[in-house]
């Protein structure tokens, strides 16, 4: 099944070979003849052989081609019919622009002097931009000029285009061109807003080119402002073993010294691409500063030379010196010792560099990996299985050494722990990565490399040990016929350099910040200045009247003029509930025009008892505040008795004129629904506010009757001597109200008995 899937045929003719895609013509040759010897159908039994035999052929034929090649890496194609690939009509013979009538006034080739085609040489799609650009971005500078076949100026700078290609491309920095008519969301995104333009993407982001004069000064300058500040270090007599020795953070040392006071685009742009693995230091060896480094290490103060230091900062792993190192060399040399002696698997990234996939079992490649916690206990774990590295002579591309902290990857820790390092942290495992998530791993038993130096057992002797145990196990395990004991399918691993949210939102603060610097106009800065500003002065208008006010509070209140309780009685907010007195001009509104639902509750007082009962209506209607459809209100009975004597008479169905006593009508309360004309009715002495307590006192005596219990009349705070003394009880004026809060439960539930009547009679004027 494994074989299966790892026969599969690909689109990619770099995977298919084992290349990168900067592979050379010669390597691409050695790994076709090496694949074709190996796949051979006459050699190899396989039954899939004879179909990957052909897809090899066909990858070796599309790389060895450097249109076909040239084509594969910006657009994808490997079909040889694409359109990319025939032959444009040449239209010279057709002598179309032999003869231009402004050629002999303006000069030969006035317009046509440069040839557009170039743009269309290197146009690539949004799809390319989106997945091949953008993600490559961080590593590899691109700049993207936007055209249009129609625009003039875009050919009158078509030389300076090209100039800028022959220039900067051998550095290393990539160019592209978009077609503005055909890709209009790359031009939004980018934040053109004319052609033509030029754009630096770099990390992610666009970056325009707004000056109009391209130049190679002027482009490399911009370039220059747009590379992070953090890409190369300054490096001098002070800080240079704190430089050289902070490798613990995982990456390789490169010391640049060069007799100028800021490095070369080129080296920038190598340490750009190199930054995830090597870190780079600038040492200007004509600076007074740099005196003891150029001393320290011998250096040719007329040459540029780059020094590559891996754990040991004393003595370089690799070193150039000349007048001005090509890219190539330096990408060469770069890459061939980007990592450290013992380098931390800790990223995804990091684990294919250091343990690259290989599903063939004759060229598997191995990785001892020390398994071990970030702690300084540790470090002499470390260090023994780095000078076991250093002294164990195998070829980088069959074994590589490696650690990882055990909490920084637990998933990956889990999936490999079958059977292994449960009663001891510090163990070493071998691992064969078949494919991205398919490893096979065998743990190394024996070693003991927590042991301390001791008299009993010296560090010479652990090393010695650990080191014959390793050798034994590597070497039988690069034996074709030998197979790892365990296998396990692997997530990836967690990048333990990732940024943080606070470190995102810095840097997406620097770029608006470095975005609107560069497309923020003096106009426009003028003017949100001017409204800043304008803003700021209102504010500021409005502090100083506040202190003016508040400074003559405080005179008023030194003065005795002004006291806090008349300040707190002017900030007091009226009640949410108003009271609204019946009168011959409201009597409309409050009553015979009301909506349907709607209902008034009035209260009836004289002027002597208002003062009094008003308050304690107040208090029984508040809960009731909030609903819309209550208009609560009182009434004076010696303004509107014949009004209240008229209802009553309406509402008994009689022709008789009814003689009120006024003082008994004080503390009467009526809902009317002024719609459907009916009206309830409450005061303490009528019988329906007195049903509640009769149905108490009635239940109150079935209980005792039934009950042996002769405290139940205590509980219930009721007996039969209560019962006479409440019906012969005299009634005060402050009691009158005590019963309403009962009543409006019983309105508002519709238990109440209702007053119905024909018309509603007019109010008295007088």
């Amino acid at each position: 099944m494994l074989a299966q899937i790892c026969l599969c045929i690909t689109d990619n003719p770099y995977t298919t070979l084992g290349v990168n895609s900067h592979a050379t013509i010669q390597e691409i040759r050695r790994a076709y003849k090496q694949l074709a010897k190996e796949w051979h159908p006459d050699k190899n039994k396989n039954p899939e052989a004879e179909e990957k035999f052909v897809e090899i052929k066909k990858a070796y034929e599309l790389l060895s081609d450097n249109d076909r090649r040239h084509i594969f890496d910006r657009h994808g194609v490997t079909n040889e019919d694409s359109h990319f690939l025939k032959q444009k009509h040449d239209y010279s013979g057709y002598n179309r622009f032999g003869f231009d009538p402004t050629e002999d006034f303006f000069g030969k080739h006035f317009f046509f002097d440069q040839d557009i085609g170039l743009y269309h040489k290197l146009s690539v799609t949004s799809k390319y931009f989106e997945q091949t650009i953008l993600p490559k971005s961080s590593k590899k500078l691109h700049i993207i000029m936007f055209y249009n076949d129609w625009c003039f100026r875009c050919t009158r700078i078509v030389g300076a285009f090209k100039k800028l290609i022959d220039t900067l491309e051998p550095l290393g920095i990539h160019f592209a061109t978009i077609n503005a008519v055909h890709e209009p969301s790359v031009l939004r995104k980018a934040g053109v807003d004319e052609i033509p333009k030029m754009v630096l993407v770099l990390d992610g982001h666009s970056y325009v080119y707004r000056d109009n004069t391209y130049t190679t000064q002027k482009v490399v300058d911009f370039i220059r402002k747009k590379m992070p500040f953090h890409i190369v270090k300054r490096v001098n007599d002070e800080n240079v073993d704190d430089f050289l020795g902070g490798w613990m953070d995982n990456r390789v040392r490169a010391l640049l010294l060069e007799p100028r006071g800021t490095p070369r685009l080129r080296y920038l742009v190598s340490a750009f691409a190199f930054n995830d693995r090597v870190a780079f230091g600038f040492v200007d060896v004509r600076s007074k500063s740099t005196k003891a480094i150029v001393e320290r290490f011998k250096v040719n103060t007329n040459l540029d030379t780059l020094f590559l230091f891996n754990e040991d900062s004393t003595r370089p792993i690799a070193s150039i010196s000349i007048s001005e190192i090509p890219t190539q060399t330096l990408t060469n040399v770069l890459t061939s010792n980007q990592f450290l002696t013992l380098p931390r698997l800790s990223c995804q990234e990091m684990l294919e560099g250091v343990c690259p996939a290989e599903w063939n079992r004759p060229r598997k490649r191995l990785c001892v990996v020390l398994i071990t916690e970030n702690s300084v206990e540790h470090d002499s774990a470390r260090g023994t299985l780095r000078q076991i590295a250093l002294q164990s002579g195998y070829s980088l591309e069959r074994v590589r050494f490696a650690y990882m902290f055990k909490e920084k990857q637990p998933e990956f820790i889990n999936a490999i722990s079958k059977g292994s390092f449960d009663d001891n942290l510090l163990r070493i495992v071998i691992i064969w990565r078949r494919d991205n998530t398919h490893i096979k791993y065998e743990w190394i038993y024996g070693t003991k490399l927590d042991v301390r130096n001791t008299s009993d057992n010296p560090r010479e002797n652990v090393i010695n040990t650990t080191k014959t145990e390793i050798t034994h196990t590597i070497q039988r395990l690069l034996q074709t016929s030998e197979a790892l004991s365990y296998e396990a399918f692997v997530q990836n691993l967690l990048d333990e350099h990732a940024q943080g949210v606070i470190t995102k939102w810095i840097a997406r603060l620097l770029y608006m910040v470095d975005y609107l610097s560069d497309n923020v106009e003096n106009e426009h800065l003028l003017a949100a200045v001017s409204l800043l500003g304008t803003i700021a002065f209102m504010f500021g208008i409005g502090y100083i009247m506040m202190y003016f006010v508040r400074a003559e509070e405080e005179n008023l209140k030194a003065q005795g003029h002004l006291n806090e309780n008349s300040a707190i009685k002017n900030n007091q907010q009226t009640p949410e509930l108003k009271l609204y007195e019946l009168r011959a001009e409201k009597y409309n509104g409050m009553i015979r025009l009301l909506k349907p639902g709607c209902r008034t509750v009035l209260l009836i007082t004289d002027y002597q008892s208002r003062t009094k009962l008003i308050p304690h209506y107040h208090k029984a209607v508040w809960p009731y505040r909030k609903n819309k459809t209550l208009l609560f209100g009182h009434m004076l009975i010696e303004k509107g008795l014949s009004w209240y004597s008229e209802i009553l008479r309406l509402s008994l169905c009689t022709n008789k004129n009814l003689q009120i006593n006024p003082r008994n009508c004080v503390g009467t309360v009526i809902a009317l629904n002024g719609h459907r004309k009916y009206f309830c009715m409450y005061h303490a002495k009528h019988p329906e506010s007195a049903r509640g307590t009769k149905r108490m006192l009635k239940m109150t005596k079935q209980l005792l009757k039934s009950s042996d219990d002769p405290e139940i009349g205590t509980f219930l705070e009721m007996s039969n001597s209560e019962e006479s003394d409440s019906e012969s009880k005299v009634l005060l004026e402050d009691n009158l109200l005590d019963g309403l809060s009962n009543w409006l439960d019983r309105l508002f539930e519709g238990t109440t008995h209702r007053y119905y009547i024909n018309y509603w009679p007019d109010f008295p004027t007088k």
